[in-house]
């Protein structure tokens, strides 16, 4: 039975452990720089090409020959100016109404009529 209490306790005290956090240490002592490795060796620059010949010059083409000049079109004549026509004969004027009779003015009501329109 002392085994399993010193098992038991044991694992009471790992898991309690993991609870706590405890401050970092001081800082161990900066290591040693390492050496430089060795410089590799520079290729050589090739030699520049020459520069090459320059072609000639074409020759120059001939220009054409100017063509010639057309002549002018003839004017058009004026065409014929057209008769007028004859005039009409005005209408003669109708005749004209007579008057009719002139009423006389009785003392009753007058009622004026306005004209139709």
């Amino acid at each position: 039975m002392k085994i399993a209490h010193l098992i038991a306790l044991t694992a009471t005290a790992l898991s309690l452990s993991a609870c706590f956090t405890l401050p970092a240490g001081p800082a161990g002592p900066q290591g040693a720089t390492g050496d430089t490795g060795s410089r590799g060796v520079s290729g050589y620059t090739g030699a520049t090409g020459g520069t090459g010949a320059t072609g000639a010059t074409g020759a120059t083409g001939y220009t054409g020959a100017t063509g010639a000049a057309g002549g002018a079109g003839a004017t058009g004549g004026t065409g014929a100016t057209g008769d007028t026509g004859a005039t009409g004969n005005t209408g003669d004027t109708g005749a004209k109404g007579a008057t009719g009779a002139k009423g006389t003015t009785g003392g009753g009501t007058v009622v004026v009529i306005p004209p139709r329109q």
